[in-house]
């Protein structure tokens, strides 16, 4: 009978080996929204006792993970994992609980599990790998596993006489706002709302600060992107009120000063948008915007957001050359619109980022030299550049398998985004791997006042700027 829940964050730097604990590896943690979201529909059953453990955030070895498992003597333990590159810390957390008592029931769930369940559910150390979204799918396999219901929920995949049992996928949950508040109060918020060890354009401006969502899914379909695959490409966005009420919370309950929305979809809908920056006015918060839709942005909104706060916005440009955004990405964004908009957002004062992809199949070094090009007269306070990343499930993917401009080694839980992992007769990965760090460096860095003006966003010195320059450069794998 499960009562006692543990719901894991695993150490992302771990060894692979499961050895050593690599210390400070991983700058960046996020609040574990998710995780807090699940225990707050789970308290709603009023029978479990629930722990949230954070081993990256907590900087947990292996052994204190241990440690923590025997403490709590969970009946069940949930883990999550962002990403394939991650997956092996996923893999080793569930190893470390069944070789405490292998009667602890354990499932993989995130992003990981979504994109990968047939491979996940051969691993003898997960019990079940959840396949989708788990506010619904984790009450009800619960239910399962104690007898209150006959069959596993949609979505939930397990080994049966060495047999893999499919749950296909969880259907997408279609009203947000029916969910509570996360359970932040199960974690020490302060760690997380307080401090930020990465320092990077797309940190907290001012602490304590909130990581917000307001939607999930995606109507567009860039090639390079997973979002569909593991949220569907229905928009499904929390309203206005439900938005705004979470920040009201957040402000008396924790004080927080800054707001980073971490979705791409917060403008879909102009209405909802419109009406969360009108009541995001009186509280005075400072705001970012990561991976906009340029597209939908115009010179009503941009005043908007200033108004209410809003100090950064990174915009998805992605190429340089109409023929890429249109018959490889499919993004539905003019070039002239992204200057346009670029242009009104340093007018009102807003830190502008603009994010690019080189290494596409099909595209030509000359187009690949147009995207530089284009991103260093785009005259943005910072351009991002990343190499293309075939995720699988992507018809990025797709694209280069067929084209055969996969590298040959390619291994999805190896991925990262500073190496290029496609090459064709137009290029090699060495090329885009040089290109990118490079003429990153050269356009982001070109005068001492974008230096000042990007340090003082990020919230570092002008020396330590500099040293992340000659980090970022001289961890160029050649």
């Amino acid at each position: 009978m499960v009562s006692k829940i543990v719901l894991v964050i695993p150490n992302y730097n771990w060894d692979k080996d499961g050895n050593d604990y690599q210390e400070k590896n991983i700058l960046w943690h996020f609040i574990p929204y998710n995780l807090c979201l699940l225990a707050a529909v789970l308290e709603q059953e009023h029978r479990y006792e629930i722990k949230v453990i954070d081993a990256l955030a907590e900087g947990l070895s292996t052994e204190e993970f241990e440690n923590r498992i025997r403490k709590e003597e969970p009946d069940f333990v949930g883990i999550s994992v962002l990403m394939d590159f991650y997956s092996y810390t996923g893999h080793l957390a569930a190893k470390i609980v069944k070789s405490i008592n292998s009667q602890i029931i354990t499932a993989l769930g995130g992003v990981h599990a979504t994109a990968n369940p047939e491979s996940n559910v051969q691993d003898t150390n997960y019990d079940y790998v959840m396949c989708g979204e788990g506010e619904e799918m984790l009450p009800q396999l619960i239910h399962f596993i104690n007898g209150e219901r006959k069959e596993p929920p949609k979505g939930v995949w397990y080994l049966q006489n060495n047999e893999i049992v499919q749950g296909g996928s969880a259907d997408l949950i279609t009203n947000l706002d029916d969910y509570p508040l996360p359970a932040y109060h199960l974690i020490d918020y302060s760690q997380y709302a307080m401090r930020a060890e990465r320092k990077s354009l797309d940190g907290p401006f001012a602490y304590p600060y909130a990581r917000i969502l307001t939607s999930r899914g995606c109507p567009y379909h860039c090639c390079f992107c997973q979002v569909d695959k593991i949220a569907g490409r229905t928009f499904r966005p929390r309203s206005a009120e439900k938005i705004l009420s979470e920040i009201d919370w957040l402000v008396r309950t924790y004080g927080i000063k800054s707001i980073i929305f971490d979705d791409d979809n917060l403008l879909t809908d102009r209405k909802r948008a419109i009406e969360i920056f009108k009541g995001l006015k009186p509280y005075k918060i400072s705001w970012k915007m990561i991976a906009t839709a340029a597209f939908l942005l115009d010179d009503e909104l941009i005043e908007l957001m200033k108004k209410s706060g809003c100090v950064y916005v990174d915009i998805a440009v992605e190429s340089g050359t109409e023929r890429i955004l249109h018959d490889i990405i499919q993004k539905p964004l003019k070039l002239e619109k992204a200057v346009a908009v670029t242009r009104k957002l340093k007018e009102e004062g807003v830190y502008v980022a603009a994010n690019f992809i080189i290494g596409f199949p099909g595209e030509t070094w000359e187009e690949i030299r147009q995207t530089i090009k284009f991103a260093e007269d785009l005259d943005a306070d910072y351009i991002k550049l990343f190499n293309a990343v075939p995720l699988p499930g992507t018809r990025l993917y797709k694209m280069a398998k067929e084209q055969g401009a996969l590298v040959k080694d390619f291994n999805a839980e190896n991925v990262n985004w500073r190496n290029g992992f496609i090459e064709t007769d137009e290029f090699t990965t060495k090329d885009t791997r040089i290109l990118r760090a490079y003429e990153w460096d050269r356009i982001n860095f070109s005068t001492p006042e974008k230096r000042k003006r990007t340090a003082d966003m990020m919230g570092v010195t002008l020396e330590e700027l500099e040293e992340i320059r000659r980090r970022t450069r001289r961890t160029l794998e050649l």
